[in-house]
């Protein structure tokens, strides 16, 4: 089959811009489709983890991104000088934050930051205050600037899997493309379409969150708050509102979210009668809807971010969950396009993206059931909050929401394999991450061994070797630090490079005879 595209990508949410991006920089041709015509406006995801900030600053987006940060803080700001000018209790500036389970905020200044999985990101560890609308403007335009084609306003209508490819049908013709990528959402047509098992649990729960105007808002709380009859959050931006009722699911999740539905919901769990809804700049449903495909690929198919599972947005999970899938796609899917891929590489996507699907699946579960507005959960949920006000339990939440702990099973016993590589200051005036810009792997020769060097030759620019030195981590001598920033393998001084040899040929092949 004749290919109009290497690979197409349907969805242009910052899932599937963040993938086309990774394709685009290994030089293959991606179509994204997104059935809309603009940027999505609906207020979602407003942060983004340690292993998302990371991916991003590796492939020099930190400027763009601290700017938008720094735009966000300032709407943080004036909604605390809104509610000081409205004499509003709870004025007072938070004190530093660490994230929040189920509500339950944690006390930066409780938080143990000697410990050692935290402090290794570099720059990016400034990072966090991202909202989704702006990444994904910040995505579209680099996908832009790195020849990616974005069809808005077309949708995927079906599509024909081959055995050489895919015959993909959409609402302004059709196309054929070596692979599809489902970035979809959590109504994904490519997973229905392509028969994909979803189990998992039925929701309880309807959720809104939205910006609005409203009037009687001096008599809401301020951040979480736990009623009898569910849950509100009122901030941290001016007019933003979020409600939970645990009276089951919407009967249309489709239809359009009026100001009056929001205003019943919002008194009805806040018990504030008068608080009165004026005007709806973005609003949105959720429920606890949690399910996972137990394989994110069926043959020239894939899934990545909501289309592979979903679940409720509580400690917001669900964006940097995509953009992980979408790190650890990219680049295995572009070796396999390019005919260079090593044997099952494709298949170590699912292995190593599933379990941290499913733990997320969990984690949303729990903070579900401490927000319940019944007697034994609030029992329960004092001693929870019992707990957070102490260093472990605040150490221990904050690694697991932050994203720090996260590392994938593979072969090795170094400490740092299989983790996000450490972004080391390098002795000729480089950081780890300037050598990850172009989405190539990375070998780090840190103390010149002649043996690092040899194993290296004749992988090209599949494998870029860099030599020098790292004063605060002397003991280091090397690092192979894949694509997507995973370290594959890692020495110390004294240790023979010979398992360097294995995961140079896991993850990328044998290297070129003629070219070693």
């Amino acid at each position: 089959m004749s290919h109009d595209a290497d690979v197409v990508v349907a969805g242009g949410g910052p899932v599937g811009l963040m993938l086309a991006c990774e394709l685009a920089l290994a030089d293959v041709t991606v179509v994204v489709l997104e059935r809309l015509t603009e940027v999505d406006t609906t207020i979602k995801a407003g942060a983004i983890n340690s292993p998302s900030a990371e991916a991003l600053y590796r492939r020099g987006m930190l400027p763009d991104l601290m700017e938008v940060q720094r735009a966000a803080f300032e709407k943080f700001s004036a909604f605390m000088r809104q509610r000081g000018a409205a004499g509003a209790s709870q004025v007072k500036a938070p004190p530093k934050f660490a994230g929040h389970f189920a509500g339950i905020m944690l006390r930066g200044d409780l938080l143990d930051e000697s410990d050692p999985d935290f402090g290794t990101s570099g720059p990016a560890g400034d990072l966090g205050l991202i909202p989704q609308e702006a990444l994904e403007r910040l995505l579209a335009a680099r996908a832009a600037e790195l020849g990616v084609e974005l069809r808005r306003g077309v949708t995927l209508t079906g599509f024909d899997a081959e055995e050489d490819g895919v015959h993909v049908h959409t609402s302004d013709g059709s196309l054929r493309t070596g692979w599809l990528v489902g970035c979809d959402g959590g109504r994904s047509a490519v997973r229905r379409l392509g028969g994909f098992p979803f189990p998992g649990t039925a929701p309880e729960i309807t959720g809104h969150q939205a910006i609005v105007e409203l009037t009687g808002a001096d008599a809401l709380g301020v951040g979480w708050n736990w009623t009898a009859t569910g849950t509100y959050v009122h901030g941290p931006m001016p007019g933003r509102i979020l409600t939970v009722e645990f009276d089951g699911p919407p009967a249309d999740r489709s239809a359009p979210v009026t100001a009056e539905e929001l205003q019943a919901a919002l008194r009805h769990v806040s018990g504030v009668p008068d608080v009165t809804i004026t005007k709806v700049h973005s609003a949105t449903r959720f429920t606890d809807n949690a399910r996972q495909v137990p394989d994110y690929r069926s043959g020239r198919v894939l899934l990545a971010g909501d289309a592979a599972h979903v679940h409720s947005p509580f400690g917001g999970q669900g964006l940097n969950l995509g953009l992980g899938d979408a790190m650890n796609l990219g680049w295995k899917l572009a070796a396999t396009v390019k005919g260079r891929a090593p044997e099952g590489l494709l298949d170590t996507y699912t292995t190593e993206r599933h379990p941290l699907g499913a733990w997320v699946l969990e984690w949303t579960r729990a903070q579900v059931a401490l927000m319940r507005p019944e007697s034994h959960t609030r029992a329960l949920r004092k001693v929870i909050a019992e707990l957070t006000g102490t260093v472990d339990a605040t150490t221990f939440f904050a690694k697991k929401i932050s994203g720090v702990w996260q590392r994938y099973d593979l072969p090795g016993d170094h400490p740092l394999t299989g983790g996000s590589a450490p972004d080391l200051e390098l002795s000729d005036g480089t950081r780890l991450a300037d050598h990850l810009r172009g989405g190539h792997a990375l070998l780090l020769d840190l103390a010149d061994d002649p043996e690092v060097r040899k194993r290296a030759a004749g992988y090209g620019d599949r494998v870029r070797l860099h030599t020098a030195g790292c004063p605060q981590r002397p003991g280091l001598t090397g690092l192979l630090v894949r694509p997507d920033g995973c370290t594959a393998w890692a020495a110390d001084a004294g240790d023979t490079p010979d398992g360097l040899d294995a995961a140079l040929l896991r993850w990328f092949g044998g290297p070129d005879t003629a070219a070693a």
